[in-house]
């Protein structure tokens, strides 16, 4: 398992007995495929011949979940708090910003009680990657495995997916306020 950060993890929990408000987030993120780059998805490396293209390692999951836990904390997104124009973000691994994110959610008084995830891409097969990817994502958000919901779809050939030229993510989160 990839941690990535020095922050330490909260304990994981199943979401039951939420109380007091809640609130939805949804993120999305787009990168199109580069020769020569790792390809990373929810903070696991996948063997592939090629990987994504963006200033960081350009993790699209674990983006668009991060703009979906900013979105349902009320914050701005992962541009804002991360911006690519700042070097000190250039190749970083984005499940250490997740690491952040987590933590400003908290700071604002908000618990992840799950999390789904819909990947669209027409390669390589993820399948056989969800059970690794469930696990690195539940451990940084602090969640118990299966509030952790991914899934694949090839876009039946269609749009710049099924073209094969990248990979989309979209991201839910339902967070609820700490309960004292």
């Amino acid at each position: 398992m990839t941690t990535g950060s020095s922050h330490s993890l909260p304990e994981p929990h199943c979401g039951a007995g939420v109380t007091g408000m809640i609130r939805v987030g949804h993120g999305i993120d787009v990168h199109p495929f580069a020769p020569g780059r790792a390809l990373v998805l929810a903070g696991v490396s996948i063997s592939s011949p090629r990987g994504l293209d963006g200033h960081s390692d350009a993790d699209v999951v674990t983006h668009a979940l991060c703009d979906a836990l900013l979105g349902a904390a009320g914050l701005q997104d992962i541009g804002y708090w991360f911006p690519s124009s700042d070097t000190q973000y250039r190749n970083i691994r984005s499940i250490g910003l997740l690491d952040r994110v987590v933590a400003m959610v908290r700071d604002k008084g908000w618990v992840v009680v799950n999390a789904d995830i819909s990947i669209l891409a027409r390669e390589p097969k993820l399948q056989p990657h969800f059970d690794a990817m469930r696990v690195v994502l539940s451990t940084h958000l602090g969640v118990v495995p299966d509030a952790v919901g991914i899934k694949a779809t090839t876009t039946e050939s269609l749009g710049f997916v099924g073209r094969g030229e990248g990979i989309e993510a979209h991201a839910v989160c339902l967070l609820s306020s700490k309960s004292d």
